[in-house]
């Protein structure tokens, strides 16, 4: 029942609005963790832990209402579950990626869907007797994060379907995937006018079921092809129409020939054994893997995903010792102000998170900086064009040098962010929530494009998954770091935000050696050229030598003749 690769791409305009839609809505939405925490909170989730402390006269608070209590041992449960899930919203994409290159994205998109339906059905369930089923919240983020995360990664591939606009589309997918952070807050604002929240959850089940329905239905089974290695063939139908003259009464047959596009994929080309393809697929996977660049980006990536996750997993417990300044007895009313001010300024930040569908495009921008000045990889040097005109970028240095700018300064924004986030004012954290937006949207697009640049395509979506599953499992440190502050720091962010400021300047370690690869690239191509014009060189002395041989022969062949060889002597005059 899956359409044909030609019936999708005709339908590829209505799958994209879909992806973007469905990816805002049902992908990475455990981000806005801030304010799924307040209502899980509300709706009594592992409460029971802080009627059970023994310590609960200093460490728990009575919600406003006389319903549930809050405590450190709640909070703590509860970031475990976010901890479980953001570690599955990255750790799965380099088995996805495997599963993807064989079965195709359909499945792994209805997979995914259902995931993100069942999951939102058991958080929906265990509210009902949050006392007994708190612990279904475990099982509920594992599903949400792996479910998000096929509906992201099965979206990367629609692009292909857009041939100049791919990389426009690509931008909106991974913009909309990172602003998929707004949908909780969204969320929170539809609970604060009184909607039950069980309802909300069997809702957004249903419409994680229209997802599934809608790939169903016009998702292929193939896998998209890269725009390069499409097919596009027509088909040419000759259909005759029989017309007579009505005054003669001859008949005309007339053929009308109907055409029509369609697409698949294109055949493998034989290698020749000096071509580019040959050399790249030469280089092993682990020599990428083992490469210096690959390693100093796993440092990079792995301390600033660290940064992100536990700015996003603690940010509520951060605001509230803002407003409280750490006080282990708080009035009432310092309580409730508190509490506001924490939902305030957690919607804010959620609200923010639609910055990346504007930021995600500008740091394509950047990676994309003069390439359309460069040389192809594959075009033939010639070097005649070289010596009379000015002389092409190399496209290998530029992607380069895009980089080490887009690095430099994502991790200026990235140190930015540090300092403001330890600033003891609760306004000025607007500015570190937009820092933190645009970071986190343009981090992965920096390492996507570095990798494009420097490794075999071949190897692309292998290093890039095994990225992001080294960095989940270097994120998993914010739990630990999370239970340091709530317990031994007694809520005070200072030092972990020092500590962490310190490990981000690191990240300016991979530019640096960046700078150092695209120096030994300058020097290769200019090797490159200089033998280039050495043997054209080469051929062309011989070549002006022979054409000189024959115009004398030619000369002594016409005097043998009789006709005279009009060579001149010094004078001018015929010899």
């Amino acid at each position: 029942m899956a359409p044909s690769l030609s019936q999708a791409y005709r339908r590829r305009w209505w799958m994209a609005v879909t992806a973007v839609i469905e990816n805002l809505l049902c992908s990475a939405v455990l981000l806005g963790w801030a304010s799924l925490l307040i209502m899980l909170k509300k709706e009594g989730f592992y409460s029971h832990l802080c009627a059970e402390n023994e310590t609960v006269a200093s460490n728990a608070t009575l919600r406003e209402g006389g319903d549930w209590l809050s405590c450190v041992e709640q909070d703590e449960m509860l970031n475990l579950g976010f901890t479980i899930g953001s570690f599955l919203l990255s750790a799965a994409t380099l088995p996805l990626g495997i599963l993807m290159d064989k079965y195709g994205p359909r499945p792994l998109r209805l997979i995914g869907s259902s995931c993100f339906a069942a999951s939102c059905a058991m958080i929906s369930a265990a509210a009902y007797k949050p006392e007994v089923l708190s612990p279904l919240i475990f099982i509920a983020v594992s599903f949400n994060g792996f479910g998000g995360i096929c509906l992201t990664f099965t979206s990367l591939t629609l692009p292909n379907m857009f041939g100049n606009l791919r990389s426009t589309i690509l931008s909106l997918m991974i913009g909309s995937y990172a602003s998929s952070a707004v949908t909780f807050p969204g969320v929170k604002l539809i609970y604060d006018l009184g909607v039950s929240f069980r309802v909300i959850m069997w809702v957004w089940s249903g419409m994680a079921c229209m997802v599934f329905l809608n790939c169903f239905l016009n998702w292929p089974a193939e896998s998209f092809p890269a725009p390069e290695d499409v097919r596009y063939t027509k088909k040419v139908k000759l259909t005759g129409v029989v017309t007579e003259d009505k005054m003669t009464g001859e008949r005309f047959i007339t053929h009308v020939t109907v055409m029509e596009d369609t697409m698949g994929g294109s055949q493998p080309k034989p290698e020749q054994p000096g071509s580019p393809g040959t050399a790249q697929g030469s280089a092993s996977l682990a020599k990428s893997a083992c490469s210096p660049i690959f390693l100093w980006s796993l440092i990079t990536m792995a301390i600033t995903q660290l940064r992100l996750i536990f700015f996003m997993g603690a940010m509520n417990k951060m605001l509230e010792f803002l407003v409280t300044h750490g006080d282990p007895h708080p009035s009432a009313e310092l309580v409730k102000e508190s509490e506001e001010q924490v939902g305030f300024y957690s919607s804010i930040f959620g609200s923010m998170q639609l910055l990346c569908l504007v930021t995600c495009p500008l740091i394509g921008y950047i990676m994309d900086w003069r390439m359309k000045e460069c040389e192809e990889e594959d075009a033939p040097t010639h070097p005649e064009k070289s010596q009379s005109a000015a002389p092409k970028r190399d496209r290998k240095t530029q992607k380069v040098t895009n980089a080490i700018r887009a690095f430099t300064f994502t991790n200026l924004l990235l140190v930015a962010f540090g300092i403001i986030s330890m600033i003891d004012n609760l306004p000025i954290q607007m500015v570190s929530f937009v820092l933190h937006t645009i970071v986190r949207g343009f981090i992965h697009s920096c390492c996507g494009g570095l990798y494009a640049a420097v490794y075999p395509a071949n190897h692309f979506g292998t290093l890039t998954g095994l990225q992001s599953m080294i960095g989940a499992v270097f994120a998993l440190l914010q739990q630990p770091l999370f239970i340091l502050m709530v317990g031994h720091l007694n809520g005070d962010p200072y030092w972990i935000n020092l500590g962490l400021l310190i490990f981000s300047v690191t990240g300016f370690l991979l530019p640096g050696y960046l700078l150092y690869h695209r120096r030994n690239l300058t020097r290769d191509s200019a090797e490159r050229r200089r033998e280039v014009v050495d043997q054209s060189a080469r051929e062309k002395t011989p070549l002006s030598q022979s054409e000189g041989d024959n115009a004398k022969k030619e000369a002594d062949g016409h005097e043998a003749n009789g006709h005279p060889s009009h060579r001149h002597t010094a004078n001018g005059y015929a010899a």
